[in-house]
């Protein structure tokens, strides 16, 4: 450990592109203002580099899955590299949503944990908030993920199942 890195006692502290609270966790702005900055892709290059600084960030961003959904027929092999309108449009929706802050806070335990499970055609998101004194809620977490090819059958009820299961999988800490 380096001694001059080391804080204790403090609020807050910066850590890995988070700000960290005792009861919160937030980005950093200069990572947001990054993407923010983002120039339309040009190629499937500049595409990976802007798909990989929202994975950072993805636990802070509800349905990124199904938000980046127009970019992934882009990212196919031999297919021509087309920016077309719904993959502006989704790139737009995706900058407009990082200008919100984006916090994430600590549960309080004891107090009972709120699963939201929208299912869309072709993906599943997954929020995890809790009630706070005031009756509003904190999201906790955001989760998000592709169906697979053989999902695609699926009925909404059995996308739904699919969700849960995911959320149980990836959340089993909570419960």
């Amino acid at each position: 450990m380096n001694p001059s890195k080391c804080v204790f006692g403090v609020i807050s502290g910066k850590f890995l592109g988070f700000i960290v609270r005792q009861r919160s966790i937030k980005i950093e702005q200069v990572k947001i203002d990054v993407i923010l900055r983002i120039l339309e892709p040009q190629n499937i290059h500049e595409l990976k580099s802007l798909q990989g600084k929202l994975a950072y960030i993805r636990r802070f961003i509800l349905n990124l899955v199904g938000r980046c959904q127009p970019f992934s027929r882009l990212m196919k092999k031999d297919v021509l590299f087309q920016w077309d309108e719904t993959c502006d449009k989704a790139f737009k929706s995706i900058k407009s949503y990082l200008m919100k802050p984006l916090v994430l806070v600590t549960p309080i335990p004891g107090r009972p944990l709120i699963l939201y499970v929208p299912a869309q055609e072709r993906s599943v998101g997954i929020l995890l908030a809790q009630k706070i004194d005031n009756g509003k809620e904190n999201a906790l977490y955001y989760l998000s993920r592709a169906v697979k090819p053989n999902e695609l059958k699926y009925s909404p009820i059995e996308k739904l199942c699919l969700a849960l299961i995911f959320s149980i999988w990836k959340l089993k800490h909570y419960f």
